[in-house]
């Protein structure tokens, strides 16, 4: 069974740094994408920035030039290095992470998502 664990949330002030690492374990598979969404109180699960396993990158539009995220693929593990925090980015971060399941003897596919339990990131002003 897939496991996926973020770390490294905390609390930073505005303007400072924090790296999340997240770990799917539990498989011998490589992920096809790893992604990080955020959440705060009362609102929908936000996509932040997502990576596949041959390293392609994408990110929302408030944090391109500030974050970055990379993979150790063949360790199922991925990292979002944050940088000029702002209290905006106050949230709880998700890692998700995606898997290709053969589910017959064709050969055909599915794709099952896997969701960590999130980690707290707290940018004071």
């Amino acid at each position: 069974q897939v496991q996926v664990v973020e770390s490294g949330g905390g609390l930073a002030q505005s303007g400072g740094s924090l790296r999340l690492s997240c770990a799917a374990t539990g498989t011998s598979t490589n992920f096809n994408v790893m992604n990080w969404y955020r959440q705060v109180p009362g609102k929908d699960r936000d996509l932040v920035a997502s990576i596949t396993s041959g390293g392609s990158t994408n990110y929302v539009d408030s944090v391109k030039g500030r974050f970055t995220i990379s993979r150790d693929t063949a360790k199922n593990t991925v990292h979002l290095q944050m940088n000029s925090l702002k209290p905006e980015d106050t949230a709880v971060y998700f890692c998700n992470a995606k898997f290709r399941k053969v589910v017959n003897v064709e050969g055909a596919a599915v794709m099952v998502d896997y969701w960590g339990k999130g980690t707290l990131v707290t940018v004071s002003s």
